[in-house]
């Protein structure tokens, strides 16, 4: 099985040590995406409206580079800063994932930066013939 770093053109860098996301065979890894452009600067900050849908952005870039789309994702995991924003980010993420939503589980967690309201990673099943 061959394994590789997956990264878009025009991604966010990495705040630690780790691969924006990691092909390993047909599945797809995507590290935990948070709402920051290209520079490493925080976008629409207080806005979990705006974060989101720039996470969901930044992980179907990822799954673009690595061969697939956002229906091949099968599961992701949603940290909220605030329980609170569970509506908002809930009615963004049915905008991307409309038919066969893949499993998953949210939790309230404390971000690693403040500004920071939702953080989504992503793991993806990349069928070679779905994508001819």
């Amino acid at each position: 099985m061959s394994i590789e770093a997956i990264t878009p053109a025009g991604a966010a860098p990495p705040m630690a040590p780790y691969s924006t996301a990691i092909k390993a065979g047909n599945n797809l890894y995507v590290s935990g995406m948070l709402a920051l452009d290209r520079d490493g600067k925080v976008v629409a900050e207080g806005d979990v409206v705006g974060q989101t849908r720039h996470v969901l952005e930044a992980i179907k870039a990822v799954l673009e580079t690595a061969g697939g789309t956002l229906e091949d994702v099968v599961f992701n995991t949603v940290l909220l800063k605030d329980l609170g924003d569970y509506g908002a980010m809930n009615a963004v993420y049915a905008e991307y994932f409309p038919k066969r939503p893949p499993a998953r589980y949210c939790i309230r967690a404390d971000l690693v930066r403040p500004e920071f309201l939702v953080e989504i990673a992503s793991i993806a099943y990349l069928e070679i013939l779905h994508h001819i």
